[in-house]
């Protein structure tokens, strides 16, 4: 598996979901099972069937956790030129066909909810801003071509 790039918070964010499923979900779902179990008849016992299924989730997101973990690259946000949109970079930017102004995050790609505001690196607005600085226009080709201006690049604040 390759490296993907993530901001402290989203790396942090893994190790808590990690940390949950591994000492938390894992055993209420032991005692989901064992309930399941006390009910008799395991080859007609839906509870026990949801149970055990429930059990392939968490094991099979466990795993998907731990790989993504090892192969995390985690952004050092002292060793980045503030200047320039990078992963971590919060941008202001003004669509000139919208005629409106909007903020993204960029993130790495398993850190992405764009409801609130943050976009992959590799997202086609994600990948045309990635290395522009406040000033630049970037033009993003999909469905429909959008000219951006780049009004302002910072960091985000972690914490």
């Amino acid at each position: 598996m390759e490296k993907k790039k993530y901001t402290p918070a989203g790396f942090k964010a893994l190790q808590d979901e990690l940390d949950y499923l591994v000492n938390v979900r894992q055993e209420e779902n032991k005692k989901e099972i064992s309930t399941a179990r006390s009910f008799g008849d395991l080859s007609e016992n839906s509870e026990y069937d949801a149970a055990k299924q429930e059990q392939a989730i968490i094991a099979a997101r466990i795993l998907e956790l731990r790989d993504l973990i090892d192969n995390a690259e985690i952004i050092d946000e002292s060793e980045i030129d503030e200047s320039r949109v990078s992963v971590g970079s919060i941008v202001v930017l003004y669509n000139v066909e919208r005629g409106r102004e909007f903020t993204y995050h960029i993130v790495g790609s398993y850190e992405t909810d764009p409801a609130n505001g943050k976009i992959s690196d590799s997202s086609p607005i994600g990948a045309a801003l990635l290395g522009a600085k406040a000033g630049d226009e970037v033009v993003v080709e999909g469905v429909k071509v959008q000219h951006l201006q780049i009004k302002s690049v910072s960091r985000a604040k972690e914490g």
